[in-house]
């Protein structure tokens, strides 16, 4: 059966790209090495983390990401090493993309001061015969994609045992994603460069029975985009998007959270509200480290869909001492 995919799609593959095309994650603080490279390596112990989120459950062909992110400090001690994978569908579009990292860590003052480096390829698929075209016509969807393109990506992180902040862009190169064509239509369809910006704190409440943790990741696709030769790709309708998050960890076990997730149209100075979120992550004795979030959607979506969910599941090496040692929060 085909499938009918919604207006979302449709303008992620159109004439302009107006969404961010980089997944969106509740939980971002569990897989930080996925938008910087520079994150490899900080938690000064080995970490794996696996995470599903399926987005506005409900809608056929809505999005469905999955995620694996792997990193270690190595023997010399300023050196981290990492790998992710990432596969995202979105209607009869999928990408799939592997990244290795590398992090040189400086200590300054009481922290230390990442800088990263990653390398990879991503596959790019679009399978138009999925779609029930209103006009079978439609030049934009006669041709299947199936595109394979190298991939760079960089960062800088700076942490303590009470602060972080970083920044980190983790597709530099940019690729046209149109099938050489031979008529004069204009289409476009273009991987765009996105920025991200994290920041976070541990505030002690009651020593370390009780962690106050803020944090706020701020998502940008374009901000270069005036520099850009190609007058065609130079307006970029995604809007800036921001995450803010409150959580409390209760005795080194126990992370409970609640988050706002909004966008700013910058070219059109209008704000758009999307989701308030609830999650939660569980510290088992042996290591195992359980998640779940949901978020409930604030547009004219959340009459069609069951808003988002995501779980996860992860593994921390450093268990056996973790609670004998100076706690990471970060």
């Amino acid at each position: 059966m085909k499938k009918t995919i919604t207006l979302f799609t449709l303008l992620l593959v159109g004439i302009r790209v107006s969404a961010q095309q980089d997944p969106m994650f509740t939980k971002y603080m569990f897989n930080s090495l996925i938008f910087n490279p520079a994150y490899a390596g900080s938690k000064d112990h080995m970490i794996v983390n696996l995470l599903h989120r399926t987005q506005w459950w409900g809608i056929e062909g809505a999005p469905q990401t999955q995620s694996l992110t792997i990193h270690t400090p190595m023997k010399n001690d300023r050196v981290g090493l990492g790998g992710s994978l990432v596969f995202d569908q979105i209607g009869p579009t999928t990408t799939i993309s592997g990244n290795l990292a590398y992090s040189y860590r400086i200590p300054v003052g009481k922290g230390k001061l990442c800088i990263g480096v990653q390398g990879g390829g991503y596959n790019w698929r679009a399978d138009w015969g999925k779609l029930q075209r209103l006009d079978p016509g439609d030049p934009a969807y006669q041709f299947d994609v199936n595109i394979w393109r190298p991939n760079l990506g960089t960062g800088i992180y700076y942490y303590n045992n009470n602060f972080y902040t970083g920044i980190g862009c983790p597709r530099i190169i940019e690729y046209d994603l149109t099938k050489d064509r031979t008529d004069n239509s204009a289409i476009y369809a273009k991987q765009y460069r996105h920025y991200f910006y994290t920041i976070g704190a541990a505030i002690p409440l009651k020593g370390n029975a009780l962690i106050f943790k803020p944090s706020a990741l701020v998502k940008s696709v374009g901000l270069d985009s005036k520099l850009k030769k190609d007058a065609a790709f130079e307006r970029i309708g995604a809007p800036t998007e921001f995450n803010v998050d409150l959580s409390l960890f209760f005795q080194e076990t126990l992370w409970v959270g609640t988050s706002f997730r909004s966008a700013v149209e910058v070219f059109n100075k209008k704000s758009t509200y999307d989701s308030v979120d609830l999650w939660f992550a569980y510290y088992l004795s042996n290591g195992v480290r359980i998640g779940a979030a949901y978020d409930y959607t604030l547009t004219k979506l959340q009459k069609a869909a069951g808003g988002s969910f995501e779980i996860m599941a992860g593994y921390e090496f450093n268990y056996q001492t973790r609670k004998t040692v100076t706690p990471r929060y970060f």
